[in-house]
């Protein structure tokens, strides 16, 4: 069997291990004669896959014990209703940080349940840095601060957590979470979509304050109300049970690898080959400015856009894919996420070098 080298944004790579292990696993579950998939949300084995899969997060991520940890549906698309839904009514107003085409969303989906402020944006600047807090024009009245702390599509990422003072900070890490360690008590609410570094699409983890529990408008959908989930360990309905296994999985080989840390370097060690090989590179740039520069995502370009299909194309025959930027910004995108080996950016550089002396 050949694996690929999956440069995907998401659904991304996952853990070879991972997959292995979920192999092995898929007909019968530690004996139980059923896949995980057969069972029931409320049996006892299941039960007992979702209080690992929390046990390994928390520690992981360090979550403080008046936080809960949420495994929802709906995504990251989803959040950006269901946040406002249960935060905005405190004051009825909100502050957004727009950083991107997923801040974008954001601050559009918001819009519909409360009055938004733009506290600041780097739109001017097509979205190549994050705008410096000290431009910020934060709203003290404003139920929270919204961040995206990752552009997948820009390649931006916030190296830094903005200070908001007694206004809640929400952040959207879907594309970063567990990719480094982060001081959870500096936010109020973390959402993140799975399918980046943490699993399979379908679940959807919310981290949340427990004071900023039980202040849902009268809309908000039951099975959107964090109150309601967290008072029924995320079991209010039947939750994406796969995709929590598949996450606990991945959990467990974080740990393993050396946990967050460990995780941290190796991300680092990855970006840092990438970037100096763009930097070097009459042929390739990448437009975003480096203090600001994306650990898990890489925007590049060519020198000659006629040539993104010949690449994509030589790509491909070397055993690498999905490598085409999004439709909104063209060019190239590079996302190496935790799951990405080392060799694979290794492989990816080696291939431009190669592209580039046949074609710069």
């Amino acid at each position: 069997m050949t694996r690929v080298f999956n440069f995907s944004p998401g659904p991304a790579t996952l853990p070879e291990p991972v997959l292995r292990k979920a192999a092995e696993e898929m007909i019968d579950w530690h004996g139980s004669g059923m896949s995980v998939m057969e069972m029931s949300h409320r049996g006892k084995e299941f039960i007992s896959i979702h209080a690992e899969a929390e046990s390994l997060l928390r520690e992981l991520l360090g979550v403080p014990a008046n936080y809960k940890v949420l495994f929802l549906q709906g995504g990251a698309i989803g959040e950006n209703a269901i946040v406002p839904m249960n935060l905005i009514g405190k004051s009825g107003k909100a502050d957004y940080v727009n950083t991107g085409e997923w801040s974008k969303k954001s601050i559009k989906e918001a819009k519909t349940y409360g009055k938004v402020n733009v506290a600041a944006s780097s739109e001017a600047g097509h979205f190549t840095a994050i705008p410096k807090q000290s431009e910020w024009k934060l709203d003290p009245e404003a139920s929270y601060v919204h961040i995206c702390s990752n552009e997948t599509i820009g390649g931006v990422e916030y190296h830094w957590t903005p200070d908001t003072g007694k206004v809640p900070l929400v952040a959207d890490m879907s594309s970063n979470i567990m990719s480094r360690p982060i001081d959870i008590s500096k936010y109020g609410l973390i959402y993140a979509g799975a399918q980046k570094n943490m699993g399979p699409s379908g679940v959807t983890v919310v981290i949340v304050r427990d004071d900023l529990l039980g202040h849902a408008l009268p809309i908000t959908p039951s099975a959107f109300n964090y109150q309601l989930q967290a008072e029924n360990d995320s079991m209010y309905n039947t939750p994406p049970t796969y995709a929590i296994y598949i996450a606990g999985l991945v959990l467990k080989y974080i740990k393993e690898q050396g946990g967050l840390k460990a995780m941290e370097a190796h991300n680092k060690a990855k970006a840092a080959i990438l970037y100096d090989f763009l930097d070097n590179s009459g042929f390739y740039r990448n437009p975003v400015a480096k203090d600001d520069r994306s650990l898990m995502n890489v925007p590049f370009k060519l020198k000659d856009d006629s040539l993104d299909e010949a690449f994509l194309k030589g790509a491909q025959a070397k055993g690498m894919i999905q490598l085409k930027g999004h439709r909104s910004v063209g060019g190239m995108r590079a996302s190496i996420y935790n799951a990405m080996p080392i060799e694979g950016v290794k492989a990816l550089v080696a291939y431009m070098k190669e592209f580039e002396a046949q074609h710069g």
